[in-house]
């Protein structure tokens, strides 16, 4: 079963480029996805560009709008994600805390769904 790890973390008190702090945490994510891959469970994963450069999009009475930002203001902020392939959501949960920003932020796991195209 294929599981998402969403990774939020508040932008006020992330770890910056260049410091000590941030090296650690870098360590934390290469220690993560070296044990994903040795786990087998690793299928993809990214960080993503802050929010200030997404652009939501919706589609109202035929017409596609969008706006800058993302749709919501929080204090937590989707900064990127895992997609892990693990035999149940115990599993999943288990590899979710090794996250780095699960101690400082929050990690939303969610299984997806798949669609057969054929």
């Amino acid at each position: 079963m294929k599981y998402i790890a969403l990774i939020y973390t508040n932008p006020e008190t992330d770890e910056r480029p260049n410091t000590p702090e941030f090296g650690k945490i870098m360590a934390g994510y290469d220690a993560c996805n070296k044990a994903y891959a040795e786990a087998g469970v690793y299928v993809s994963g990214d960080a993503l560009q802050p929010p200030m450069t997404a652009t939501t999009v919706r589609v109202r009475g035929g017409k596609t709008e969008t706006m800058d930002g993302p749709f919501a203001e929080t204090k937590e902020q989707l900064g990127g994600f895992y997609i892990l392939d693990c035999k149940d959501l115990d599993e999943a949960v288990k590899f979710a805390a090794m996250i780095p920003h699960a101690a400082s932020g929050a990690v939303e796991v969610r299984p997806l769904m798949i669609f057969d195209a054929g």
